[in-house]
């Protein structure tokens, strides 16, 4: 019991906190239709930056998810928190940081 509880104060938060497939999809629909109108419908930018892996790759997943979270002031940049929770803006980062799935 000790050790299982161990175990999971030792993972990433984000690893405990999967959406549901359901809202995977939606999710992911989100990000290719919503992100995609200003990052480019491929995600490689256009009024906003690439979203790329790459151009992610050296970016903190937490300060990336409090700009999903919150936008940025003086930019295009929409706050999603009243669309998504924390976990799911984290999962969204994540996802594009991975690469989304076709």
């Amino acid at each position: 019991m000790v050790r299982r509880a161990l175990v999971c104060l030792l993972l990433p938060a984000a690893a405990l906190a999967q959406p549901a497939p359901e809202r995977r999809v939606a999710l992911l629909d989100l990000v290719r239709q919503d992100c995609g109108a200003c990052h480019g419908l491929t995600l490689k930018g256009g009024l906003g930056p690439s979203l790329e892996p790459a151009s992610l790759a050296q970016k903190d997943a937490e300060a990336l998810a409090f700009v999903v979270l919150h936008g940025r002031r003086g930019t295009p940049m929409p706050p999603w928190r009243g669309h998504l929770t924390e976990d799911e803006a984290r999962w969204i980062v994540e996802s594009l940081k991975k690469g989304l799935p076709e």
